[in-house]
């Protein structure tokens, strides 16, 4: 399995590179105000005693350049675990240089490495760039299935 030297798991002093990225992939996605990610919570997330997620980073020259944020699921159906890939973000001025697609592939490498079943993402609708970008390395959309979310105020409600 050939690794892309362009690509590495992500260490403590690139915290705040990732979170430049993640605020990136927040305007990219027109929601710029709802992105309240810190430097502090990423780096405990990352590397605090208990990490429940995980970073590959693409690096450009010396510069941290794209990320893929990623944690663990569980299929009860398979019986066991895959990739959840939560964020994938490459700077524009790097898309089309191969990064993206070695991001998925380090992803997938884990997945063989570690004998999960599964790497799955949820894609924005209008983001038709990245379906087809996904369409073209064999990824197929789950439409039979809706993704649903609690937040805020009804998540909440319901929890208290």
């Amino acid at each position: 399995m050939q690794i892309d030297e362009r690509i590495r798991r992500a260490r403590p002093d690139d915290v705040p590179a990732i979170v430049e990225l993640v605020y990136a992939l927040a305007e990219y996605e027109r929601e710029p105000t709802a992105c309240r990610l810190t430097a502090a919570q990423l780096e405990t997330a990352l590397f605090g005693p208990a990490p429940a997620v995980f970073c590959h980073v693409a690096e450009a020259g010396d510069e941290i350049v794209g990320c893929a944020l990623w944690f663990l699921n569980f299929s009860t159906w398979r019986g066991v675990h895959g990739i959840y890939l939560e964020d994938l973000f490459v700077r524009p001025e790097q898309r089309g240089s191969g990064l993206g697609k070695a991001l998925l592939t380090a992803l997938a490498q884990e997945c063989v490495r570690q004998g999960y079943e599964r790497l799955e993402w949820s894609v924005l609708d209008w983001n038709t760039p990245a379906i087809d970008f996904y369409a073209a390395l064999g990824a197929r959309p789950q439409t039979e299935w809706s993704t649903f979310r609690l937040t805020d105020e009804a998540l909440t409600a319901l929890g208290s």
